[in-house]
């Protein structure tokens, strides 16, 4: 029984999000999603179930509309670490969901940390 990429997507992406809820009890989650057009990260309260903060490249005042590169994830990384800080969050763990840690996902943890966040 062969399983899609998207049914392999999914099960990476739980794996990863069930192994940090282990250890990160309590903290606010740093959320990636990437597509083939643009990044997104959204700042996640799972206790309340709340987003406290989103940056994306939809947003035009980032000036990076529509695109999906490392130079958009390092603006979209920068713009959350600012917000964070506007929503009273010093520190928060980084899921990565399904998508490998290298490139793009990279940069923009890199850029929020930069920023001041604690990932």
């Amino acid at each position: 029984m062969a399983n899609t990429k998207r049914q392999l997507f999914q099960k990476r992406r739980m794996r990863v999000r069930s192994k940090l809820r282990k250890v990160n009890a309590g903290r606010v989650r740093l959320s990636v999603h990437r597509s083939n057009k643009n990044i997104s990260v959204q700042l996640i309260d799972d206790v309340q179930g709340v987003t406290l903060a989103s940056a994306s490249t939809l947003e035009k005042d980032l000036g990076v509309v529509g695109k999906n590169n490392v130079e958009a994830a390092t603006k979209v990384g920068a713009a959350i670490a600012e917000r964070a800080k506007k929503a009273g969050v010093e520190e928060a763990y980084f899921d990565r969901g399904g998508f490998l840690f290298h490139g793009k996902v990279k940069a923009l943890a890199d850029a929020a940390r930069e920023g001041g966040l604690k990932i």
